[in-house]
């Protein structure tokens, strides 16, 4: 079965992300913060890995070093509300696949927009 981590601090949307996701036959992973993603990406490696960047205790851009440094590769998809060019430029660089926001992004519609990353 496939793995999704998620990395989200808002449980209301973190939980509503993982129930669609599930729907589609995936196992889903949620953390609150960017430390417990780390530590997660730690024991295992995801098939996907989404991404917020606004989190307390490490953001997703620590986050996205982190990975990078210690060169684990699997896909990575953004999911926040930053919608600055500078900010998807900085994820890209650091190897995010997709960097979609949040607020325009319906529940049903994040399968369709990741499901080619699986």
């Amino acid at each position: 079965m496939k793995k999704i981590l998620i990395a989200e601090d808002e449980e209301f949307i973190a939980n509503l992300y993982k129930l669609n996701l599930e729907e589609h036959g995936v196992a889903v992973e949620v953390v609150p913060d960017g430390k417990a993603a780390i530590e997660s990406l730690e024991r295992s490696k995801p098939n996907l890995f989404l991404l917020d960047l606004l989190m307390p205790e490490v953001d997703g851009f620590q986050v996205l070093k982190h990975i990078q440094e210690k060169g684990w590769k699997f896909p990575i998809v953004i999911l926040t509300n930053l919608s600055q060019e500078i900010d998807k430029t900085q994820c890209k660089e650091f190897g995010a696949e997709d960097f979609l926001i949040k607020s325009d992004l319906g529940v049903e519609e994040l399968w369709e927009k990741i499901s080619v990353y699986l």
